[in-house]
């Protein structure tokens, strides 16, 4: 398999508030959300990069997508540094996340047109795409109806449609099915798999040992911002279950911290 994307050694620092500091419990107003953290993605794959709230999953995926910048360290895809050419970047990515807030006096049509003419997208290709798109996740039907007029699960899935309006190579969601009902939630985890089998390379970041069991094909388990264990799905039957190993490596991170 072809390598992708790399990630090399990035470390991403906060200041955090006094109200953070408080739910944080902490009197350091530091805190470092992912430290010298590596991994490699490789086409045509589904990456799982699991961990618990807090883990860093969202800092690495937004450095990923050239959100924002690492203090140290840099990401490269197809050997192009996310630093250096990050507009190259965002037409080969797209990136959805549950901190995409739509907004709500538009409507899916509107938003899906204006979000693809960001990608210079043409307008034969742009109603190509969303004539697929929406009839896909049943839009279509919701396509004139304001934002702030739909279910939360129906926005979700247009802010799913939104992300990937361009066709991007590489697809990273970001806990792609919180807060969804059974049913949508297997059509997002369905399409995923879709995606794959048409050659898209993914990047799953999840809590859901389940999520990752059934598509990945390879996971990565970071804790406080570290890759603790990183192999292929198939690999993890000659040792135990994913939750096992992920709950004996978190309690052996967590000693470790606390000694």
């Amino acid at each position: 398999m072809n390598e992708i994307l790399k990630v090399s050694k990035i470390t991403k620092t906060f200041t955090l508030s006094k109200k953070q500091q408080r739910l944080e419990k902490t009197y350091n107003n530091k805190k470092v959300a992912v430290s010298d953290l590596s991994f490699e993605v490789y086409e045509g794959e589904i990456y799982g990069l699991l961990g618990p709230n807090g883990a860093g999953k969202t800092t690495t995926l937004r450095i990923i997508s050239t959100l924002i910048k690492p203090d140290q360290g840099d990401v490269f895809l197809n050997d192009v540094s996310v630093l250096n050419n990050p507009t190259k970047i965002r037409k080969q990515i797209g990136f959805l996340t549950s901190e995409l807030k739509l907004e709500e006096f538009f409507t899916p049509n509107y938003l899906f047109d204006y979000f693809a003419k960001l990608y210079d997208l043409n307008d034969n290709d742009i109603k190509a795409r969303k004539t697929y798109l929406f009839n896909k996740f049943g839009i279509e039907e919701f396509k004139e109806v304001k934002i702030s007029d739909l279910s939360s699960g129906m926005k979700q899935k247009v802010s799913l449609v939104i992300s990937i309006a361009h066709d991007p190579k590489i697809i990273i969601f970001d806990e792609p099915t919180n807060g969804l009902d059974v049913i949508t939630a297997k059509t997002v985890t369905d399409f995923l798999i879709e995606l794959k089998n048409l050659g898209k390379t993914i990047i799953l970041s999840t809590h859901i040992f389940s999520l990752v069991e059934k598509l990945c094909d390879r996971v990565g388990i970071i804790i406080d911002g570290k890759m603790v264990y990183e192999n292929h799905l198939d690999e993890l039957a000659n040792l135990s279950s994913l939750e096992d190993l992920f709950f004996k490596l978190y309690d052996e991170t967590r000693g470790n911290i606390d000694e």
